[in-house]
């Protein structure tokens, strides 16, 4: 499996499974049982998504060994204090049945963020926490954050897949040393996006799927990648993309689908807030 390093060193998968929206424990379970025995080794989820237990149930019935395995999990905003932070970070290593975290993300830029970092900070200088990061932030967030505090984001987990390609986003997080990670790779299926022409044709030329064209273009983007799937079949296909190359030629056609927008929303729309702070008062 490719890697990439991370601002401390840390070398992270590149391609990684994603759980989100597998609220059903033993499906989430199977799933991630399939992902690790056909070779994946990231695996993301979050607090937020309800399915941690489910996640640690499959990791400790895989026999794999935890030194061989890339968790991450995420802290949801009704958390977002620096108290509730330690509180919420131990929870989700109970439900994992984990002794540390690769990867622990603020999941988005919302509540008392500046608590929350400085709880992550300890917890990674006390070693509980391989590395932490953001999530949804924007990229004036992220330099806030690189110059406000004395461990910078290692990782900024946000939307980006061929209608919204992040380019400047991917530029400024590269020329500052944090790594881009893309969560909805496949743009959810909206917008046609696997029956898009421009990706078919890409895909016949290599006898690959448009999803395989995708993470591969996102993986030579240096992204790293977190597609969701509940088949098998599919799991393996996404994991099947590191045997052939795009050219030039397809990367300039893939650009051209870029949109600059989201599948999701503005996190700066007030309405969008509002109805994630309101998700939050539910949980």
């Amino acid at each position: 499996m490719k890697t990439v390093k991370l601002n401390n060193g840390l070398e992270m998968p590149i391609l990684g499974l994603g759980v989100y929206q597998i609220p059903d424990p033993h499906e989430c379970e199977r799933v991630v049982a399939d992902a690790l025995s056909i070779g994946y080794r990231l695996i993301d989820t979050a607090s937020a998504y309800r399915n941690e237990e489910a996640v640690g149930k499959a990791i400790a019935k895989s026999g794999i060994a935890r030194d061989e395995l890339f968790i991450t999990t995420k802290l949801f905003l009704n958390n977002a204090t620096y108290e509730k932070t330690k509180q919420s970070f131990a929870d989700s290593l109970k439900k994992l049945q984990l002794e540390y975290l690769d990867l622990y993300l603020i999941h988005q830029p919302y509540g008392d963020v500046y608590g929350a970092w400085r709880a992550m900070q300890e917890l990674y200088r006390d070693g509980k926490i391989k590395a932490i990061g953001v999530s949804n932030f924007g990229t004036d967030r992220v330099m806030d954050f690189i110059e406000f505090f004395e461990i910078p984001p290692a990782v900024d987990q946000v939307e980006t897949h061929p209608f919204h390609q992040q380019i400047e986003t991917l530029k400024f997080l590269k020329e500052n040393g944090v790594q881009l990670e893309s969560w909805g790779p496949l743009a959810e299926g909206k917008h046609g996006i696997f029956t898009n022409g421009v990706l078919m044709k890409i895909g016949n030329k290599y006898q690959k799927s448009v999803a395989q064209v995708i993470l591969r273009w996102l993986i030579q983007r240096d992204i790293v990648v977190i597609p969701k799937s509940t088949r098998k079949d599919r799991l393996a296909e996404n994991y099947d993309v590191f045997d052939f190359e795009l050219t030039e030629d397809d990367l300039n056609l893939i650009a051209e689908l870029d949109t600059k927008t989201s599948i999701w929303g503005d996190h700066r729309d007030p309405e969008k807030v509002k109805m994630l702070y309101g998700y939050a008062k539910k949980m």
